[in-house]
């Protein structure tokens, strides 16, 4: 039987305000645990546990995995420190998680633990269908098939971090099917002519961004990291670092020698620090500018874009595709294979990790050439 009993706090002499209780676990062994404010309550709770090693000791229950002290801890507990091992190694080769990986961890988790009422580790326990209708809730307000599959891997990702720590003896939701990802609508290639029509109606700052861009295939992240020390202009080319590419590795770019003199000037003349102060001190915005910046970057270049390609008279969308500023990217990977470089010299030059993205995904056909 259990034995319910109240300690004395040493520095008051007064009985603590929960009770306390002894019980003799599967292996004979006498324990000790911490109940409620309420007597009888603590009483019902230790014969509870009791009777379930009782059970175990008789072989109706299995032995408690490792995970199990775990489950009535805070889910928020977990959550915070999965996101500081983040924060530490998370990322590819024990490096941090880059910025953006790192805020959108830390919305998606947020939102689970809201949707589902998280509060214990515990309730993730026999949860996947709860997560497969928030899921389909989401098909249902339209979001893509991939930003669904971003939502379900935030948590899959930290389930499996559960795991291997043991907080979690099991991944719940490692039956979950994947959705269908294939895009609605998919990116053209925006032509030379189109190029030059945006180029001559784009803001001097945004008309060199736009070819740094077009030239380099970088990422809009990436264009906002460059500094004015990532620049080589005597071997034109520029310096991108492991922390802020999207592979984690250290890289070189080749440039245009004229691009890269301009790239200096403009840099030398502090114009990207000023319009940094202009813009984004007149707006909420959590993005941190690099101090020495190379480029201005907008937080929503692709709106500033759009702008841009309406006062050209490029139209956005078309039976083509969409333009938009990652569409940048796709107008690169393809120019480098029409000038005639081979599959290999392109997915090294767009930084793929295999040629099947450069060329199923990236890479755009010459419908002149078709013909």
């Amino acid at each position: 039987m259990p034995y319910v009993f109240q300690s004395i706090n040493r520095k008051t002499g007064k009985p603590h305000r929960k009770w306390r209780f002894q019980y003799t676990d599967y292996a004979g062994e006498r324990r000790s645990g911490t109940g409620l404010t309420s007597k009888i309550e603590t009483e019902k709770l230790a014969t509870k546990i009791e009777s379930e090693h009782d059970e175990i000791r008789k072989g109706y229950r299995p032995l408690p995995s490792k995970a199990d002290k775990h489950k009535r801890e805070s889910f928020r507990k977990f959550a915070d420190e999965y996101i500081a091992w983040g924060k530490s190694q998370g990322g590819r080769g024990g490096r941090a998680w880059g910025d953006v990986h790192e805020r959108k961890r830390i919305k998606y988790l947020s939102w689970w633990e809201k949707e589902l009422d998280l509060q214990m580790l515990a309730d993730l326990e026999g949860s996947l269908p709860r997560i497969e209708m928030k899921l389909r809730e989401l098909q249902q307000v339209q979001r893509s098939g991939k930003t669904i599959e971003h939502y379900a891997e935030g948590l899959h990702s930290f389930c499996q971090w559960c795991v291997v720590r043991n907080y979690l003896s099991d991944n719940p939701i490692k039956r979950l099917k994947k959705f269908d990802t294939t895009p609605k609508t998919i990116r053209r290639a925006i032509t030379l002519e189109e190029i030059l029509k945006l180029l001559s109606v784009a803001p001097s700052h945004r008309r060199l961004l736009y070819e740094t861009a077009f030239c380099t295939g970088l990422r809009a992240n990436e264009l906002r990291s460059l500094t004015i020390n990532d620049l080589d202009v005597g071997n034109c080319e520029l310096k991108l670092r492991a922390e802020w590419t999207k592979n984690r590795k250290n890289e070189i770019q080749p440039l245009p020698m004229e691009l890269a003199q301009r790239l200096d000037e403009n840099a030398k003349k502090s114009i990207p620090a000023q319009l940094y102060r202009e813009f984004y001190s007149k707006k909420n915005i959590s993005i941190e500018p690099p101090e020495n910046a190379l480029l201005y970057v907008s937080s929503h270049p692709s709106r500033e874009l759009d702008k841009d390609l309406k006062e050209a008279g490029i139209p956005k969308n078309t039976e083509e595709g969409k333009i938009d500023f990652h569409g940048c990217r796709v107008a690169y990977v393809t120019f480098v294979l029409n000038a005639g470089a081979t599959v290999k010299e392109a997915q090294s030059l767009a930084r793929h990790s295999n040629p099947s993205l450069t060329m199923n995904v990236y890479a755009r056909t010459n419908k002149g050439r078709l013909a």
